[in-house]
């Protein structure tokens, strides 16, 4: 009687573990919410103004976390891939297409962010680089 209870626990156990879906681990130093605080000759305070922000948080899915931004009109919409070498790629971006009265720092990010090849974080800072040196940064959003 033992060995058939035993049997039967044995089987039910293996069905629940192998019917079990793994989850992909998050990077929670990478996959965070992070305010704008430094790009070209923009001010923090106008970044603060503007809310100017990119959001990780989604689930990373083949190597590519799905990504949205804003600087302060429109929603900007990526695909990324960062690499556990510090290497990055923008494979996709977009926005909506709302009339703005100002669109300056929209269109700049959009059109540096898409070179973007380099990344760094440093405590709760995360810096993008491009090839020619330009650089953005931002802090996590969830940083006391």
């Amino acid at each position: 009687m033992n060995k058939i209870i035993l049997t039967v626990f044995t089987v039910l156990c293996l069905g629940f573990m192998l019917n079990c879906s793994s989850v992909p681990a998050k990077n929670y130093r990478l996959q965070r919410e992070w305010l704008m605080v430094s790009f070209k000759n923009y001010g923090k305070p106008n970044l603060i103004k503007n809310n100017a922000k990119i959001d990780l948080t989604s689930t990373i899915e083949h190597g590519i976390i799905k990504g949205t931004g804003f600087m302060g009109c429109n929603k900007i919409f990526f695909r990324s891939q960062f690499k556990a070498s510090g290497k990055m790629k923008i494979l996709e971006i977009r926005s909506t297409e709302k009339m703005c009265p100002d669109s300056k720092l929209e269109n700049d990010f959009s059109g540096i962010f898409k070179n973007m090849t380099k990344y760094t974080i440093e405590g709760h800072f995360l810096t993008l680089t491009d090839n020619k040196g330009t650089s953005m940064k931002f802090i996590a959003a969830d940083w006391d």
